[in-house]
């Protein structure tokens, strides 16, 4: 199950960003010709975006690709460092579950706007952040465990 999660918020990172990509394109294509600029292409380009955020947030926090100040870290006494190295995934996980939670519920708000030039429920789009939270507590909730299993000195 964790590789298809994986894999999913892979593929989902992929087609927004590659969707981000061509909105931009456009974008830049008709700017420059004769065309007239869509306007619903800054709209698609904007949610692509936030998308693109949502699906890969989780995997950056899989693979500790955020900003980690090791300058700061590599100074502290070891029972600190293994004090933070346990708290910190707590304070993500229950940060982002209360995240989720109440994102749930501005889903609900949305479900009755619609998208000012793309005509879409806003439902859709506020699902973007219900995925930031869930994906967010995976994997500090596994991030928790593995921390917790691991022997400290």
């Amino acid at each position: 199950m964790r590789k298809g999660i994986g894999k999913l918020l892979k593929i989902g990172t992929l087609i927004s960003t590659w969707g981000l990509i061509a909105m931009v394109l456009l974008q830049i294509i008709c700017r420059f010709s004769w065309f007239d600029t869509p306007s619903w292409t800054e709209e698609a380009s904007r949610i692509l975006f936030i998308y693109a955020i949502a699906f890969a947030s989780g995997l950056a926090l899989k693979s500790n690709y955020y900003v980690h100040l090791d300058a700061f870290y590599n100074r502290f006494d070891p029972k600190l460092k293994v004090f933070l190295d346990k708290s910190i995934p707590i304070v993500i996980f229950i940060l982002f579950a209360v995240f989720a939670f109440y994102s749930i519920q501005f889903i609900r708000l949305g479900m009755i706007e619609k998208s000012p030039s793309m005509g879409f429920n806003m439902g859709i789009s506020f699902c973007s952040m219900f995925i930031i939270g869930a994906a967010l507590c995976y994997y500090a909730w596994h991030k928790i465990v593995r921390v917790f299993k691991r022997k400290d000195p």
